[in-house]
């Protein structure tokens, strides 16, 4: 099958489908007995996304299972660090550590050079999977944004409420600027290289967009997710991108006419309403049922189901969740959700 002929990448053209193309965030991850079989084999997780047969592996599993229309690359947002030299490592059942950069000594110390070297076995992942994917199946790259990126590499490890970077970026907004630029620049770089591999679509993960005010937000979400998206446009101007700000609200409107974005992530706690009349008109929209609806199953979860589908399908619109899968999910209710969406017909 061609790549005009998938659905998912129809979908992101504006086409017109015959239902919504459908796929999850963190849909190969811990809910899976067999991707927990596969992690049990890798000492530490860096080493597991860095394994690309092992990535590949898993990246396969959920379409295997499931029969999702677009696999998305099983990786971290925490690469780019690794990449720039940024000691990263993740501790069970805590979560991610690195070594904090807190001022212009710690960006002097991360450089570009040797970066391909160390993220080498990311975009072999991908020229893996464009061989092994289903003819129908679209493949997604991905990348952390600039900001989301930076909140963990300025506190070294995940935070609540994103603290450390905010406090730099108020304090010395030209200092935390560069490091921001540096990430900029890196995941052009990093982005750019899993198309060349085989990836056919982006989707810009800015999981902590939601922390800052309007002013910030502009300048640390909006300018540098638009810096990226143009850089990629100019070299491949026919790869869409999807941009996932959480948590922005109302300010969901104006994220994709200041990005370039082709389609917009939502997450679980905006409106589908305020989606259709002021969000879908200008762009592509993906999302948005509750991770945890997906854990509860039931009733509730087919009656959400349908209500998403009915409300923003069949057109301009991707099915999805409005975060990623949680590890106790059962399988069965994820099997169960993607037979409706086969299933359904406006």
């Amino acid at each position: 099958m061609s790549v005009t002929e998938k659905r998912f990448l129809k979908a992101l053209n504006g086409e017109t489908v015959d239902r919504p193309p459908f796929w999850f965030m963190r849909q190969a991850g811990r809910f899976l007995p067999e991707y927990r079989a596969v992690r049990a084999t890798t000492k530490d997780f860096v080493s597991f996304c860095l394994d690309s047969e092992k990535a590949c592996q898993v990246t396969l599993q959920p379409i295997e299972r499931f029969g999702m229309d677009a696999a998305i690359l099983f990786s971290d947002i925490l690469i780019v660090p690794h990449g720039l030299g940024q000691n990263v490592r993740f501790v069970e059942g805590e979560g991610p550590r690195l070594d904090p950069v807190t001022d212009d000594a710690g960006v002097a110390r991360l450089t570009m050079e040797g970066f391909e070297t160390r993220v080498g076995a990311v975009y072999e992942t991908v020229r893996l999977l464009a061989k092994r994917l289903p003819s129908d199946v679209a493949l997604i790259g991905f990348a952390g944004a600039p900001w989301t990126v930076a909140t963990y590499m300025v506190a070294g490890e995940g935070t609540s409420d994103q603290k450390p970077a905010r406090l730099w970026a108020y304090r010395d907004p030209e200092g935390f600027g560069r490091l921001i630029d540096l990430v900029t620049e890196a995941t052009i770089d990093y982005l750019a290289a899993q198309v060349e591999a085989g990836a056919e679509a982006l989707q810009i993960f800015d999981t902590w967009a939601g922390s800052l005010p309007e002013d910030e937000m502009a300048c640390w979400v909006f300018a540098p997710i638009a810096r990226i998206r143009a850089a990629l446009k100019a070299r491949f101007p026919h790869v869409p991108v999807i941009g996932f700000a959480k948590g922005i609200g109302a300010l969901l409107p104006r994220f994709a006419p200041a990005t370039g974005v082709e389609a917009v992530g939502l997450d679980a706690g905006i409106p589908l309403d305020f989606v259709r009349d002021y969000v879908q008109p200008t762009a592509i929209v993906q999302g948005n049922l509750d991770p945890l609806l997906l854990v509860a199953g039931g009733d509730a979860l087919r009656r959400r189901t349908e209500t998403i589908l009915r409300t923003l399908g069949p057109q301009r619109f991707v099915f999805n969740l409005g975060h990623g899968i949680v590890p106790e999910t059962p399988p069965a209710h994820v099997g169960e959700v993607a037979r409706i969406i086969r299933d359904w017909r406006p």
